[in-house]
């Protein structure tokens, strides 16, 4: 696939993982849209970036999602929605009854599943007239074996992996020639991921993945570890389990 020329929207992409391919695309020659909820993380990013468009908006809220449509097509329309933008909830013990939990994983699905849905139904058809229409899904390892301290992110990312083989697969039926592509990241070095000591990758080397994935038209696009994982899940899902789910992982449930 063909990025340079192309226009890129990356929702959640005043910062880590989004921010850096907003610079990667605008080195490649794509002229780049980012959206995120906060504005001075967004005039930041702007200042640094001056070719970046910058639009304030919440994947998980309606209104903006049809306040970001209608700006983005004034703007000329996209190429490519970059479905980035995620939550993730602080653990909870969903063995003890807690409505805390509840208000937590409705929020958590609202934006990495339903507000990707809604953004894609919003833009799928500008996407369909393009000569090279293409979205990108950001699923997760943990959508393969599931972590015991982010059960509901887990889910999300689980119920966005399917749908978005479901979305490839109806599209082909209609003959569209809209590109669906799975970004598959392992743990990336972020704000989201800052007080945890494992392995991680950087948002730099994530990137460098997505893209090279996307020229190669790979449509499911693993990255780091994330390759080795897959392996490892398939053949020993018990091991691939325990490496998601350390011992130590359980106390966070029980403090």
């Amino acid at each position: 696939m063909k990025l340079k020329g192309k226009t890129v929207l990356i929702t959640g992409g005043a910062s880590g993982i989004g921010l850096e391919a907003a610079k990667q695309f605008l080195a490649i020659g794509a002229k780049v849209i980012i959206t995120g909820r906060n504005v001075s993380k967004l005039d930041a990013a702007q200042k640094t970036y001056p070719a970046l468009i910058a639009i304030q908006s919440d994947v998980g809220n309606e209104a903006d999602a049809q306040a970001l449509f209608n700006k983005v097509r004034e703007l000329g329309g996209i190429d490519i929605l970059y479905n980035n933008a995620a939550v993730l909830v602080p653990a909870s013990n969903l063995g003890l009854a807690n409505n805390k939990h509840l208000e937590g994983a409705a929020y958590e699905m609202e934006v990495n599943y339903l507000g990707v849905i809604r953004l894609n139904n919003l833009f799928l058809d500008m996407l369909k007239s393009r000569n090279e229409g293409a979205i990108i899904n950001t699923t997760s390892i943990l959508s393969q074996a599931p972590s015991l301290i982010e059960a509901t992110y887990s889910s999300s990312k689980t119920a966005l992996a399917f749908y978005t083989i479901s979305l490839r697969e109806h599209l082909k039926i209609i003959d569209s020639k809209v590109k669906v592509f799975e970004l598959i990241p392992p743990l990336v070095a972020t704000k989201m991921t800052a007080d945890r000591n494992d392995k991680k990758i950087s948002p730099e080397e994530m990137v460098k993945g997505l893209i090279n994935g996307l020229q190669r038209e790979s449509y499911t696009i693993r990255v780091g570890d994330a390759k080795i994982f897959n392996l490892i899940n398939r053949l020993f899902p018990k091991i691939a389990f325990g490496l998601i789910n350390p011992k130590k992982s359980h106390q966070l449930l029980k403090n």
